[in-house]
């Protein structure tokens, strides 16, 4: 089987139901940062070791958003021909993993932080950044044409479990956040 079609040097390129599409539609621009995302995913995975608690969850994740891809992929006009896996469950399965982090940490966050701290801990920033262009575009693409609900809330999580994985990792290590300055919290 070839990986080229020639669709794509003219600027088209195919979406679930046989439906082609222009290659800078925000369907597409949309699965490219969840791609991106997942991406680097599989670089946080490939720093980890193999046994790394993390390994599992963040396999989850990377199938989960691939199935999601081809959710987003799918015209709501074609959604009831999809039968790949709807990662439903993705939302709690977030908030969960995010409690148990949480729940270890001594210390409330209120705080705005800077990146980095380790290698690990800035990739999961990465990820999340990406994840938040991931969910600007399918907001985008939500006014066009309704994507499922569990998709935008999975997505939304996802950018929160990355943030506290970053903020995890480095209290896993000793290591200080940087801290930039406290969050001014509107009172009304």
């Amino acid at each position: 089987m070839r990986i080229y079609t020639r669709t794509g040097d003219k600027g088209l390129t195919k979406i679930f139901g046989n439906m082609s599409c222009k290659k800078d539609d925000i369907r597409i621009e949309s699965n490219g940062k969840l791609d991106e995302a997942n991406s680097f995913i599989g670089l946080l995975r490939a720093k980890l070791n193999d046994d790394h608690p993390w390994q599992k969850g963040l396999f989850k994740i990377q199938t989960d958003i691939m199935d999601m891809m081809s959710h987003i992929a799918t015209h709501s006009s074609k959604r009831a021909e999809n039968s790949v896996a709807r990662p439903v469950d993705g939302e709690v399965f977030c908030e969960q993993w995010i409690d148990e982090m949480l729940n270890e940490m001594p210390q409330p966050h209120d705080w705005f932080i800077l990146p980095g701290g380790n290698e690990v801990s800035a990739l999961c920033h990465v990820v999340r950044t990406t994840l938040r262009t991931a969910e600007r575009r399918l907001f985008t693409l939500h006014r066009e044409d309704p994507v499922e609900e569990f998709i935008l809330k999975y997505i939304n999580r996802l950018s929160d479990l990355f943030f506290a994985l970053s903020r995890y990792e480095l209290y896993k290590a000793q290591l200080t956040e940087e801290k930039l300055r406290p969050f001014r919290r509107i009172r009304r």
